[in-house]
């Protein structure tokens, strides 16, 4: 007898291939079989008439490791059909921590991870540590974080100890199981680094088979160099490399998608393993020290605050965004366009705009942008309209670019229901298989599923997931295709997805009629000598 059979639903297995009426049967946390196979009794039915059942959506590129610990129930996640999240991306990781510098990292990542506790730990013994959750995850270890550690926030190239120092860490993080090194380029201490030091990772990456995964250097006004940059770090260490949220950002620079695309793929037809991912939305966020020029942070957080309270300071500030833009995010319509999502100290600001605070301050932009910081203490998030939905929608076309939030994993109540983050955190994969593929058929329902599991499952070369088949584990996604949708909202970012009525992660079922079951089946997927499983 089955644990679980999936009756009558239409079967879209991941692969990009169409969908047909069959059922999926589950038993002891894998799929043993498919369509009339699947038929014989089972100690649970699932009735999934006139719905996709699909494999669990995979997001690639998150930061659910600043919010599992606090919400294992990955609500904002598992709701939205994801069943497995890679962790520690953009160079932001929480291990390891080295014992001199806890507080260090503490206050590095407090605008990401305000509510989250850090402590002296090898990259082991996190992974070890990591808590029960609703949802699996593969960890990745953070360049930020590694040249923290090494050599804290000072802007020059490594000394060869401390180098080597880097290099020692990323190899017990690998060791311990890590899927590869993120990278956050675009803003320190990682921008500190040159393309030099990242091929010197890179090498320890090749020899242990990890991947690279980068935030890279410039996503706006040098978005072309960047891009190769990345590539040519991928090529020189014969190493997967997969481009973070690909975007371009600032006005000066929409329209340019089908470019970008096409240097992608031009580097894939001489054969280097280049990937990449995008969230549907024309915001992105940030923290909001890091709008403002790369040396306005040089020295910590403490340097940073006697930067931002000096007139002079904020003058040369003023001139190089007047002459370039913000800094990874280029020129922006204007200073509305910059929204307060997570603001520790001052929450009552959440969801207002830059310009309406400088308004009501009757000062100018940016000395209301230094002085909130300065009141926030640097730990202020905020959210920033800076793309054109042609371009998104030109990179959302392509069925090679991955399905990633860029999010974390919240929910309405509790800790991690503050502020007012990017409705990504509960909308993107509802919003792409919604708005994207229903309403405005940019992809078929089999090519936007496969850019969120298989096609996922293969960059990350994961063992026996991603895919509906006979012997792979049982993550797997019932949906319904007419009402699906995102309810999130800038305005009001924590609400559920629609249309999810059914999530089973590794064979347990966790979202049943739309409801959460308080199980919490998730495993933590280490990288092997065959893949990740």
């Amino acid at each position: 007898m089955h644990d679980i059979r999936i009756q009558a639903g239409w079967v879209i297995d991941g692969s990009g291939a169409p969908g047909r009426v069959a059922d999926v049967a589950v038993k002891q946390g894998d799929i043993v079989a498919l369509g009339h196979d699947a038929t014989r009794q089972a100690h649970r039915v699932i009735d999934a008439t006139g719905q996709v059942v699909a494999p669990g959506f995979i997001d690639i590129h998150t930061h659910s490791d600043f919010t599992l610990p606090l919400n294992p129930q990955a609500e904002s996640k598992i709701r939205q059909g994801v069943t497995t999240e890679v962790l520690g991306n953009c160079g932001f990781s929480a291990a390891p921590v080295l014992p001199d510098q806890v507080d260090a990292l503490r206050d590095y990542l407090a605008a990401s991870a305000p509510w989250l506790e850090f402590h002296e730990t090898t990259f082991a013994d996190y992974m070890r540590a990591f808590p029960a959750t609703a949802v699996n995850t593969i960890m990745q270890v953070g360049h930020n974080t590694l040249r923290l550690m090494a050599m804290g926030m000072e802007d020059r190239p490594p000394r060869a100890e401390e180098l080597a120092v880097m290099r020692q860490l990323l190899t017990e993080a690998l060791e311990a199981g890590a899927l590869g090194l993120s990278s956050g380029l675009f803003t320190a201490p990682g921008i500190y680094a040159d393309t030099e030091e990242m091929i010197a990772l890179g090498q320890v990456l090749r020899r242990h088979g990890g991947g690279y995964a980068s935030h890279i250097r410039d996503e706006a006004n040098r978005v072309f160099e960047a891009v190769r940059e990345a590539i040519t770090i991928g090529e020189r260490c014969a190493i997967h490399v997969q481009i973070a949220h690909l975007k371009l950002s600032g006005t000066d620079n929409w329209g340019g998608a089908a470019g970008l695309l096409a240097e992608i793929d031009a580097a894939r037809q001489r054969g280097v393993r280049v990937d990449c991912d995008q969230y549907p939305y024309t915001s992105g966020s940030n923290p909001l020290r890091n709008l403002l020029p790369t040396w306005v942070q040089e020295g910590g957080m403490g340097a940073m605050l006697q930067r931002l309270s000096q007139p002079a300071m904020r003058a040369r500030m003023r001139q190089e965004i007047a002459a370039h833009g913000l800094n990874n995010f280029g020129r922006i319509p204007s200073w509305d366009a910059v929204r307060i999502a997570i603001s520790p100290h001052q929450p009552e600001y959440a969801g207002r705009t830059i310009g309406d605070i400088a308004q009501s301050r009757a000062c100018d932009p940016l000395d209301a942008v230094c002085d909130y910081l300065i009141a926030d203490r640097g730990h202020t998030r905020i959210l920033v309209t800076s793309m054109a939905e042609e371009d998104v929608q030109e990179i959302m076309r392509s069925p090679t670019v991955l399905v990633g939030s860029d999010g974390t994993s919240l929910a309405p109540y509790g800790t991690t229901g503050q502020g007012k983050p990017h409705p990504r955190f509960y909308g993107t994969f509802p919003r792409v298989l919604g708005h994207y593929v229903r309403e405005l058929g940019l992809l078929s329902l089999p090519q936007a599923i496969y850019k969120m599991t298989g096609g996922s499952a293969a960059a990350l070369k994961l063992v026996n997931r991603g895919l509906l088949r006979q012997g792979y584990r049982a993550d797997i996604t019932v949906f319904d295709p007419k009402t699906i949708a995102d309810r999130a909202t800038y305005d009001d970012p924590h609400q559920y997805a629609a249309g999810i009525s059914t999530v089973i992660v590794n064979g347990v079922v966790v979202i049943e009629a739309g409801e959460h079951t308080s199980e919490l089946p998730g495993r933590v997927l280490r990288r092997g000598p065959s893949g990740v499983g």
